[in-house]
């Protein structure tokens, strides 16, 4: 029996600005050749993901992300995540 190993992605995602005051983090994100800016309004469960291009294939997998990992993101840090696809 021959296992297929699904597609795998590693997205690379930087913080630049965080506010729990106003329950707000925003960064950048990277998969590939695509990059989007994103910013997460956590405490109403909005994530806006720009541009366009591409959203689709990252916006779930990188709110998950931010569910998990919110409270141990920090700006100026660098963190990566893997997508069970190939962007």
């Amino acid at each position: 029996m021959s296992s297929k190993r699904l597609p795998e992605t590693t997205a690379h995602v930087r913080i630049t600005h965080q506010s729990w005051q106003h329950g707000c983090i925003e960064g950048e994100v990277r998969a590939n050749d695509y990059e989007w800016e994103f910013k997460w309004r956590f405490r109403q469960g909005v994530l806006i993901v720009e541009p366009s291009l591409g959203r689709a294939l990252i916006k779930d997998p990188l709110a998950r992300f931010l569910e998990r990992s919110d409270y141990q993101l920090e700006p100026g840090g660098d963190y990566s995540f893997t997508i069970r696809a190939s962007i």
